[in-house]
C-alpha cells in the first residue's frame, strides 16, 4: 500500500527529530567526556588504580577538567594512567600537584582527583608526570577497624578484670573502696591538710607584711634605704678602714721593732740577753737594798739622839694636827 504524502512527512519528521536529539546527545556526552574540546595529557603513576576505568572524571580543585584515556600496567606495582585534561586549566596546574584516587561520593564512580601544589613550581607542560598519593583503600580500613575491635575486645576484658578486682576489695582501689577505718583515716588526714594549708596562708600572709614593713623607715633596713643614713654609715666604714690602715702601718712599725731585738738591735736587746748587765743590775739592786736599811738604822738612831729629839717630835705634832 502506497504511503501518503502526509504519511511520508510526519515519517521525514520523526527522523529527524530522531536524528536531533541523537546528535545533541552524543554532543553533550562528547562534551562531557572532553571529546570535542581542546585537550592536553598528562600523566601519573600509581600502584593501584583501585576500580578507576576509561572515561571516568579527572577533578581539580573539585571541578571537573578532564577524563581517563589511558590505563597501562608497567609491572605489578606501576600503573601509569594518562588523563586528558582541558587546555584552559592546564596554567594553574603546577609540577608539585599531587594526583590522588577518590570517589565521587560514597559509593559513586572512581575519580581521579588533583591536589594543587603548595609551592612556587613552574606549571606543567603536555606530557609531564605529576606524582600521585597512595589511597586508603576499604580492604585497609576494614583491616585497620577489625584490629581496633580487637585492642577493644581486649581492653574490654582488662577493664572487667579490674573492675571485678575492685568490687571484690582486691587492690589498692579495692581496699580503699570497702575498708571503711581506711576511708576514715584518709577523710581525717584531708581535714589535717585543710588545716596545715590554712596555717601555711597565714603564715605566708604574715611573711609579706614583714617584707612590705621593710620599707618602713622605723626599722633598721628602712633606715638604711634613707639617703642621709646611708651616706653617715658610708663615711663611719671609710673612717674605719682608714683606721684599719693606720693600725696596720703601726703592727708594720711594730714587727719591725721586734726584729730589731731579735736580730740583736737596741737597749732592749742589749738589756735582755746580756747576762753579764743582769748579774750587774742584781748586784746593784741588793747593795741599793743594804743601803736602804743601814739608812733607816741611821734615822732611827738619830731620833734617839738628844740633838735631833726636837726636830723629830715637832714633825709628829704637824701629823697629828694635819689628822
Amino acid at each position: 500500500m502506497e504511503k501518503t504524502t502526509t504519511e511520508k512527512i510526519r515519517l521525514g519528521l520523526f527522523v529527524i527529530t530522531g536524528l536531533t536529539f541523537f546528535v545533541l546527545a552524543i554532543y553533550f556526552i562528547g562534551n562531557k567526556q572532553q571529546m570535542f574540546g581542546k585537550t592536553n595529557q598528562l600523566t601519573a603513576i600509581f600502584d593501584n588504580v583501585g576500580g578507576l576505568q576509561l572515561g571516568n572524571n579527572v577533578r581539580f580543585s573539585g571541578i571537573n577538567v578532564g577524563t581517563v584515556r589511558g590505563i597501562e600496567i608497567i609491572n605489578d606495582t606501576t600503573i601509569n594512567v594518562e588523563m586528558q585534561i582541558d587546555k584552559k586549566i592546564f596554567p594553574f596546574i603546577k609540577k608539585d600537584a599531587i594526583a590522588t584516587i577518590g570517589s565521587d561520593g560514597l559509593v559513586g564512580s572512581v575519580i581521579i582527583n588533583i591536589i594543587p601544589g603548595k609551592g612556587n613550581a613552574a606549571q606543567v607542560i603536555p606530557g609531564d608526570v605529576i606524582k600521585s598519593n597512595k589511597r586508603v583503600r576499604t580492604d585497609d580500613m576494614l583491616n585497620t577497624l577489625n584490629t581496633t575491635n580487637q585492642n577493644a575486645a581486649k581492653l574490654t576484658a582488662d577493664l572487667l578484670k579490674i573492675t571485678n578486682d575492685i568490687n571484690n576489695g582486691k587492690g589498692t582501689i579495692g581496699v580503699l573502696i570497702r575498708d571503711t577505718i581506711m576511708a576514715k583515716d584518709l577523710k581525717e588526714t584531708i581535714h589535717y591538710l585543710k588545716i596545715t594549708t590554712k596555717k601555711t596562708s597565714e603564715t605566708i600572709d604574715n611573711l609579706n607584711n614583714q617584707i612590705a614593713s621593710l620599707n618602713n623607715k622605723n626599722n633598721v633596713i628602712g633606715v638604711i634605704k634613707d639617703t642621709v643614713v646611708a651616706n653617715k654609715i658610708k663615711k663611719v666604714v671609710d673612717n674605719l678602714n682608714k683606721s684599719s690602715q693606720e693600725i696596720n702601718k703601726v703592727v708594720t712599725n711594730l714587727n719591725a721593732t721586734v726584729v730589731n731585738i731579735k736580730d740583736g738591735k737596741g737597749a732592749i736587746n742589749y738589756l735582755s740577753n746580756d747576762p753579764k748587765l743582769v748579774v750587774k743590775i742584781d748586784s746593784t739592786m741588793s747593795n741599793i737594798n743594804d743601803a736602804s736599811k743601814k739608812l733607816n738604822e741611821n734615822l732611827e738612831a738619830l731620833k734617839h739622839n738628844w740633838f735631833f729629839r726636837g726636830y723629830f717630835k715637832k714633825i709628829e705634832k704637824q701629823k697629828a694636827a694635819k689628822k
